[in-house]
């Protein structure tokens, strides 16, 4: 079975390449179950019914988020009613609404799916090492096809969060940066690993926002809030895991850069390294 992850959507750009890239990339790898990052969906900060809807409806099977899921007052609302949507799950306990973990069944195969968000250089939230720990006793009762996607800003806390699951869980997927990383990987406990997936956005860009307001703050260093989703040529940036379903392992780990504007009779990547692999 091959799982898809694509790392961070955003604003309408992001939207638009998932929607026309998606559907081949699914036929072409035979892609039984998607996940995407969803907290930069709406306008490049937070996340609507309509815009998740549009993932939805181009194949996504599940949304995670990150620090921007609260970014839209909807959210509120919007987290508790459908269960495709994950928030980190190591919130405060029972004072925020929506759920940091679910199982789905997709062609009779059960996946879990658990969201994580980092402590170091982001907000005080709760230990992610304890609560991928508690959120793994209530979803492996029920699949060891377990992926995590851990929103987090260092790339040692990911290693770290790889390492300390490893062997426990099918994939351990960094995002939040926006900025594909190299290392993709089979950890020696047979979990896929790479530090940040990436995402589906602008290519002239910063991060996936206007390059002329970024350099304007880092020039004048005048307090300027990033607001503006780039325009032009975009990328979806994800990674396909390919696992055992009788066991939960993976047994490879393929990163693939996708432009938005593919020829129909061409495959729908730009560039595929070699799939990393354990014999």
């Amino acid at each position: 079975m091959k799982v898809l992850f694509i790392g961070d959507v955003i604003g309408r750009i992001g939207r638009e390449a998932v929607k026309n890239l998606l559907p081949k990339t699914i036929d072409f790898y035979k892609i039984g179950f998607v996940i995407a990052n969803g907290e930069n969906l709406a306008g490049g900060f937070g996340l609507t019914k309509e815009t998740a809807q549009e993932m939805f409806d181009a194949g996504v099977d599940v949304l995670t988020t990150g620090n921007h899921v609260w970014d839209k007052k909807v959210a509120l609302k919007l987290l508790e009613e459908d269960k495709r949507i994950l928030r980190p799950a190591n919130y405060p306990p029972n004072q925020v609404p929506g759920r940091g973990a679910g199982v789905y069944v997709k062609d009779g195969v059960s996946i879990g799916v658990i969201n994580l968000i980092g402590r170091v250089f982001m907000d005080f939230y709760d230990d992610p090492f304890r609560g991928a720990d508690e959120q793994l006793q209530k979803v492996r009762s029920e699949t060891n096809i377990i992926f995590v996607d851990f929103h987090a800003e260092a790339s040692s806390e990911k290693q770290a969060m790889g390492y300390y699951l490893d062997g426990r869980v099918t994939a351990v997927l960094g995002t939040h940066t926006h900025v594909p990383t190299a290392d993709e990987r089979l950890l020696t406990g047979q979990t896929a690993y790479i530090t940040d997936v990436g995402m589906a956005g602008p290519i002239e860009s910063v991060i996936g926002l206007n390059k002329h307001e970024a350099l304007q703050r880092f020039h004048t260093r005048i307090p300027h809030r990033f607001m503006e989703v780039a325009k032009g040529e975009a990328v979806m940036n994800a990674v396909i895991v390919e696992l055992d379903p009788k066991t939960g392992h993976a047994k490879s780990i393929t990163r693939i850069i996708s432009k938005h504007v593919v020829k129909d009779e061409a495959p729908p990547q730009h560039h595929r390294p070699h799939p990393q692999h354990r014999q």
